[in-house]
């Protein structure tokens, strides 16, 4: 995974946590980054948010020939 820092994860793990190499490799990401009290980010957005902003900031359509139709 190109997502991952993982030479800065294995020396949190492994140095910060203390965590053998074999311990470090049994967790998932989101184990890790628990333990080393990483916060989740906010949650995804619901639907029902999603309709209540479309209706607060609706698409304006563009004159005919602006938005880059033919």
């Amino acid at each position: 995974m190109s997502g991952f820092d993982w030479a800065g994860l294995m020396r949190a793990g492994l140095r910060g946590l203390g965590l053998t190499p074999a311990e470090f490799w049994r967790l998932t990401p989101v184990e890790l980054l628990v333990m080393l009290g990483v916060e989740a980010g906010p949650a995804p957005i619901t639907r029902a948010r999603l309709e209540e902003l479309a209706r607060a900031y609706p698409d304006r359509r563009q004159e005919d020939g602006q938005n880059g139709d033919p």
